[in-house]
This record gives structure tokens, sequence and C-alpha cells, in this order.
């Protein structure tokens, strides 16, 4: 069903950003109730309400550096998350919040008590729970209009493929370097881009990597002769460093499906919280 502008109207209640200039805002509980009148989905209503002049109050901290276009753009998007552990936990926090529609969630564990120190989906309470399941379950919390294909494996060269399928962006939040690099080849296979992070101790970085770019051999060398864990089995991981290399992995994603910014394609940021370096290094 297509909402008027007149229903919009109707729904909505002048706001103001914090320098005063003024809105027209749509609260979360006047949309609900739209969709629940109309029929319409939530995600729906709030790309109709940005393309007529509304803001979905939600987003208003978000329209001084994106647009409403851009936000409708974000909403329109379907990204994939693969790993949904500490990086890939922030990662789905994140862009639920910023609003991107569509969420392809990937993981075949279950949460342990060794998570609880960086894994933002993971509580004593939910122990033993799916990591999939528990994420979905978050999403449906933090952002009705965000839809989720909750995918309970884990993906391997074969199931890859279909796993990825319709993504704009894959987010690599992975701990397995086989797997990450069986990921990077079914993206180059998809034509979609990968945004790809790594957590050791305080230290990790991140990078994106488009279908002709080499890659994950500029980091690593060839995936055979790998061990199939990085440092972080000898540095463990702490929060704060999966919380900031999560940020930076959503910062590209924004930057791809939005089609401007500086990427870190062809570079690596490598950051050491221990010591306060941050440095971006070419690969070719």
């Amino acid at each position: 069903m297509t909402l008027t502008r007149d229903e919009l109207d109707a729904a909505s209640r002048t706001a103001a950003f914090p320098d005063q200039t003024p809105y027209r805002s749509i609260s979360v509980q006047r949309i609900a109730e739209l969709a629940q009148r109309t029929g319409a989905g939530v995600r729906e209503i709030e790309v109709a309400a940005l393309e007529n002049g509304f803001v979905p109050e939600r987003y208003a901290r978000n329209l001084r550096t994106f647009s409403p276009a851009d936000q409708a753009a974000l909403l329109r998007a379907q990204v994939g998350v693969v790993g949904l552990g500490g990086l890939g936990g922030t990662v789905t926090e994140i862009l639920a919040r910023m609003g991107v529609g569509r969420l392809t969630l990937i993981d075949g564990d279950r949460f342990e008590e060794s998570n609880l120190n960086r894994q933002l989906l993971s509580s004593p309470a939910n122990l033993g729970v799916p990591k999939a399941e528990a994420a979905a379950q978050r999403v449906a919390q933090v952002n009705a209009a965000v839809e989720v294909s909750a995918q309970a494996c884990f993906l391997t060269e074969r199931n890859a493929p279909e796993l990825i399928a319709g993504c704009r962006v894959v987010v690599d939040c992975l701990d397995n370097l086989r797997t990450r690099f069986e990921l990077e080849d079914a993206c180059r296979r998809a034509g979609c881009p990968l945004v790809s992070a790594a957590v050791a101790g305080a230290s990790g970085h991140v990078t994106a990597i488009f279908p002709e770019d080499r890659g994950l051999r500029l980091i690593y060398g060839e995936p055979q002769e790998l061990p199939l864990k990085g440092a972080e089995t000898v540095l463990g991981t702490v929060p704060y460093a999966v919380a900031f290399l999560a940020s930076l992995e959503c910062a590209e994603v924004a930057k791809i499906l939005l089609g401007r910014g500086g990427l870190l394609r062809d570079r690596l940021l490598v950051a050491d919280l221990a010591e306060g370096i941050i440095e971006v290094v070419n690969l070719r």
C-alpha cells in the first residue's frame, strides 16, 4: 500500500535539530501505528517518509551526515555479516541502528562463557543459544524496519554463494583464516565488495576488497600456507579493540553503499590501541 503525503503529514510533528533547524518528524510509535493501520511494512513507511521530506525520528541524528536520500538508500540495501561473535555482534548492532534495511546474519556457533568479555550479543542468560538466533532477536528489539535473514550455519565454500546472494556488501567478521579466503572467493564470484577486519589483543586491521582486487593475499599471503587461526589465539581479544574495528567496518559499509568517501581499498588501516598508534598502509 502506498502512503499519501497527507497521511505522513498527519502522523508527523515539528521538531528541531540541535542547531534549531526545523524538520517534520515521525516517531517510532506513529510509524508502528501507520504500519498496523495500513498493512505497510515499517521499512516501506520509513522510505516513503524520507522521500516525502519527513524524518523518521530514529534517524534524526544521522541526517547531519547522511541526506534523506542516503538514509533511504541504506534502508533499501542488503548487507551480509559473516561471523556473529565479537566483531559481528557489534557490526550487526551498528548496522541495525544506522538503518541498513536488510541484514543476512550468518554463524553456526553458540554462545559460551568466554564470549562474555567482548561479544555484544552474549549474556549469561543466552549461553548455549545460537548466535544467529540471538542476533535476529536483537535486531528486532533495536529496529523493526530491518528485515533479517538469520542463517544458523557455518559458511563453507559450497554454501557461500547461496548465503550471500543478494547482498550489496558483505562484512567479514570471522576468526578463521581459511574460511575468510573462501568468503572472499564467493564475494569475488558474486561481484560483491567485502569489508574485512581482524582483531588480536588490543590491535587489529581493516580493509575494503572489491571483486577485481587481490585482497586478502596482499595481507596474509597464500591461503594454503596459513594456520587455521590468527594471532588472537595467543593474544586474546579485548572488548575495546573489537568495538573500534567493528565501527571501522561499518564506516566502510556506509561508504560503499552510498558511493562516497575515502575507502580503505588497496589500503590496510592498522591500529595498536595499547600504544595509541593508527596508521594506513598501502597494499600495492
